[in-house]
């Protein structure tokens, strides 16, 4: 019977060893059974007077807005940031990642994947409505490379030498793509 799974044979399966027999059967087994022989130990003693903290709960920050939190946490933390406030669209679109959605589904991530590039979409519509646009040169960093780097690039086994051949496809694409279809957009409606 011994190519018989354990789960399927009618007789009692082995107990769990005692702690003796671990010890005389494993060299060095159960070092660190005792506390006082933990590296560790004084940190794992509950001390609350230890710690300097001088509250059961830390005081909380004051919400002066609705703040978003995923449907897992039944209150804010303490301290939470303030920095970004959503707003516009994507902040619709976030706030209903996080008001429909748990942290573990895909659909809360991609809504705040989506969030985020509707932002962006409108900074750089904003950009290009003012008299600043963007630079797309230096602010993508191609100017960074000057030859003699460029060249020491190409000897070298830099990890980011592999992809350089796209950088600009993925940098220029969107512009190129998006001004050809305002192009189109223009030359339709000057038609008419």
């Amino acid at each position: 019977m011994t190519d018989v799974n354990r789960p399927y044979v009618a007789d009692k399966p082995p107990l769990v060893p005692t702690r003796e027999e671990l010890r005389a059967r494993i060299p060095g087994w159960g070092a660190d059974l005792d506390p006082k022989d933990r590296p560790s130990y004084p940190r794992e003693r509950f001390d609350p007077a230890g710690t300097g903290a001088h509250w059961d709960f830390p005081d909380r920050q004051e919400e002066t807005y609705p703040r978003e939190r995923s449907i897992e946490h039944g209150i804010l933390p303490p301290v939470f940031g303030t920095v970004a406030p959503l707003h516009g669209v994507s902040g619709l679109i976030r706030r209903a990642a996080y008001k429909r959605f748990s942290e573990a589904r895909l659909a809360h991530w991609l809504l705040l994947i989506a969030g985020d590039r509707v932002e962006a979409a409108g900074a750089h519509l904003r950009s290009a409505i003012s008299l600043h646009p963007d630079d797309l040169v230096t602010e993508t960093g191609v100017r960074t490379e000057s030859v003699g780097r460029e060249a020491g690039a190409l000897r070298s086994d830099r990890a980011d030498t592999n992809h350089r051949w796209i950088d600009p496809l993925l940098v220029a694409g969107p512009w190129v793509v998006t001004g050809w279809i305002g192009w189109r957009i223009l030359r339709s409606v000057l038609r008419r």
